[in-house]
């Protein structure tokens, strides 16, 4: 047995305790009941620091710089690159606070639900203190001097930087606003109006999931409150939500995860159980599930096929034809929700999360004075108030979990989605004709050859780069919602 070869027989170990880990935290969004939290946090604690004993167990230094790292093949030399990142971070956390983070960001998660549920932000706001305060000291000890955000987006998007992704949705949100402005003034397609049974609403969209290449064999579809896709290799499992009068809810949710489903299932099987066998960032990880519910789900062509589904379930339900549910489907409304906004103003949110967390991290903005900040932007973005807390700074699970770094890599997965899509229309010209049918399999498989095979092998932006054939910019996105959106409100 040589260094490497120990190394990844340990990892090996890691990697399946992780989804272990991950298995727990889908239970406890699906079936745990709720009365087991406070036991479910100490589980959690235990086994993060058996993960992060492992991650920056002595032996993994040994072997790490034992190994002739020239001497391996490019996978070899991938794998090697994941460990040493995952290492040299582990090192640098104490594994006190690592297991104080678990014990009480699975802890936070509960108290979230409650005080989301009875709209009580001061109640939580002691809760996500602690959280902020802890995230606070990891990032420090991350960055070891340099810039603290940058240190935790390290953890979801290797080589961004804040400032960079700053410079891009600097020049992404006045085109949004402009875009939105001007649909704001336009006449609005036909909004869906009825009531659609919620067990039908389950029965399309596991057909939905299945008709984007998600293999059942291997995963499930469950409902929970905040859809989610959890696991890799072969076992993936996605979530979705139902609601008696929004069924594009449930349809749309479900591809969106489903795109990240596919990705992990798409990885090449050589790399189950090493770092190469998940999704190389959360921005890759997003391309996918918006380019599936989005350019492809969202199309002109698509929208057709499932106009038709959607009559076989339910019947007449008050769209006349196809050409109408494609603006209905598409159609821009005022919310609040980030998960349930449209294309146009989807990005908008991100951003809001994006400049409000990098001041809560920096120092700049006080966690009493969050919500106020929260709603001001948010009036000033989309020009209405926000209602209530559970519509405004309570709605997300991200920041009361500890995932500070987590949301510009949905916007980034927007811009890379357009990236994606623009290669994709190039390599599949009738494209279009192929979704009129419901068929995504040739759509599917360019984004599986071309991306989800390889994995973890190369840098985020590098394995963008390598499907699309130009480096990833906010252009094409700009585009496709310009041209999309001027089409659909005849601007």
């Amino acid at each position: 047995m040589t260094a490497y070869d120990d190394l990844m027989a340990f990892t090996r170990d890691t990697q399946a305790l992780g989804q272990i880990a991950g298995r727990l935290g889908w239970d406890q969004e699906t079936m745990m009941p709720r009365g087991a939290a406070p036991q479910r946090a100490e589980e959690m604690a235990a086994i993060e620091s058996v993960l992060h004993a492992r991650r920056m167990d002595a032996r993994v230094g040994d072997w790490l710089a034992a190994i002739d790292v020239k001497a391996l093949d490019k996978v070899g030399k991938a794998q090697v690159r994941h460990i040493q990142r995952s290492f040299d971070r582990a090192s640098k956390v104490p594994a006190d606070l690592a297991a104080t983070l678990a014990r009480v960001t699975s802890s936070a998660q509960g108290v979230w639900a409650e005080a989301r549920e009875d709209n009580d932000v001061a109640g939580f706001l002691p809760t996500f203190e602690e959280v902020i305060n802890l995230k606070r000291q990891e990032g420090a000890a991350l960055a070891a001097g340099g810039d603290v955000y940058d240190a935790m987006l390290a953890d979801y998007e290797p080589g961004t930087t804040g400032a960079e992704l700053e410079a891009m949705f600097g020049a992404l949100r006045p085109e949004l606003s402009a875009l939105r402005a001007a649909i704001k003034d336009a006449e609005a397609p036909q909004r869906l109006d009825g009531h659609f049974d919620e067990g039908a609403q389950m029965k399309l969209t596991r057909h939905l999931a299945k008709t984007f290449g998600y293999d059942m064999s291997h995963g499930r579809v469950d409902k929970a409150v905040h859809p989610f896709s959890s696991g890799s290799g072969l076992d993936v499992r996605i979530t979705t939500r139902t609601s008696k009068t929004d069924p594009f809810n449930c349809f749309y949710s479900t591809i969106h995860e489903v795109g990240h489903a596919c990705y992990e299932q798409g990885i090449d099987p050589e790399y189950l159980l090493t770092p190469l066998g998940s999704g190389v960032s959360m921005g890759v990880h997003e391309s996918q599930s918006r380019i599936y519910e989005n350019q492809m789900g969202r199309s002109r062509a698509f929208t057709g096929w499932l106009f038709e589904e959607m009559k076989a379930a339910f019947g007449d339900f008050g769209i006349p034809d196809a050409d109408a549910f494609y603006g209905t489907v598409n159609r821009v409304n005022d919310g609040y929700i980030r998960t349930e906004a449209d294309e146009v103003q989807y990005n908008l949110h991100v951003l809001l999360r994006f400049d409000l967390e990098r001041a809560l991290m920096a120092g700049d903005l006080q966690i009493g004075d969050l919500e106020a900040a929260w709603n001001d932007r948010f009036e000033a973005d989309f020009g209405y108030s926000v209602d209530k807390p559970s519509n405004g700074v309570l709605q997300d699970v991200h920041w009361p979990v500890g995932l500070f770094g987590y949301f510009p890599t949905y916007s980034l997965g927007n811009v890379y989605a357009g990236c994606l899509h623009e290669g994709l229309r190039a390599a599949v010209p009738d494209l279009d004709e192929q979704l009129a049918d419901g068929d995504t399999a040739r759509a599917t498989g360019w984004l599986q050859n071309n991306l989800q095979s390889h994995g973890g092998l190369y840098e985020p932006r590098d394995v963008i780069e390598r499907a699309c054939g130009f480096a990833p910019t906010e252009q094409p996105l700009i585009a496709y919602l310009k041209a999309k959106f001027g089409d659909i409100y005849k601007l």
